[in-house]
């Protein structure tokens, strides 16, 4: 499920992290399975940074919220991210310039510990490359305002909380995951690529897997934009 990356990771990157990257190698997740498949070639192309820092409470994944008044995707929470651009040089360059124009993030401050192979997002006509970075400890960044209004560093701990997990049933009736923590719900594309990354890095915990929501209800009831 990932593309050898062009440049090694630098050593400020843990090994832990390289680790994960080097197990994509040739998986074909369950939870990614709607988003697998050749992409076809007509297919917008388009990177998101899925970027882990050191938090108080151990790993944490950073996530954005949308604005509410978009037309696309209105209210969801997502990994930054968005379409290509011809000078981004590749999908390293995508996922970096699009999260510093969505929180100001400096790239510089970003360790890339690799490239997965491209996923299809066949509603959208987008095929997405998630780009796993590192960034430390981090700091305070903000949503531009506009397009992003809130931005969250939700520990892995929490993610992987039994608690925070559910299955959601879309209206065409397929299972895909999502997670409830804090104030944060997250769905779709960006719920399953979470899954897969905890399963795989040895976070995910027995969990009910019985928990399964309508996505119009569990929208309604926690966020994430408007049903359906």
């Amino acid at each position: 499920m990932a593309d050898d990356p062009t440049d090694a990771p630098g050593d400020d990157v843990p090994s832990w992290l390289t680790d994960l990257v080097r197990r994509t190698y040739g998986d074909l997740p369950p939870e990614l399975a709607r988003y697998a498949g050749p992409v076809p070639a007509h297919a917008r192309g388009s990177a998101v940074l899925v970027l882990l820092g050191a938090g108080v409470q151990g790993p944490d994944l950073l996530f954005l919220r949308r604005s509410g008044a978009l037309r696309n995707h209105p209210g969801q929470v997502c990994f930054p991210g968005g379409s290509s651009a011809p000078g981004d040089g590749g999908p390293v360059g995508t996922a970096l310039r699009e999260t510093c124009e969505e929180t100001g993030l400096d790239p510089s401050k970003v360790r890339i510990a690799g490239a997965l192979a491209p996923l299809n997002l066949a509603h959208s006509g987008f095929s997405v490359v998630p780009v796993l970075g590192w960034w430390g400890v981090g700091g305070r960044i903000d949503g531009d305002g506009e397009e992003i209004v809130s931005v969250h560093r939700v520990p892995l701990a929490d993610l992987a909380d039994p608690g925070a997990r559910l299955l959601v049933r879309f209206p065409d009736g397929h299972l895909s995951p999502g997670f409830l923590a804090g104030d944060v719900f997250v769905w779709g594309f960006t719920a399953a690529l979470t899954a897969w990354l905890l399963r795989l890095g040895g976070w995910e915990r027995p969990w009910a897997s019985d928990r399964i929501e309508d996505l119009s209800d569990a929208r309604r009831r926690y966020g994430g934009g408007p049903p359906p």
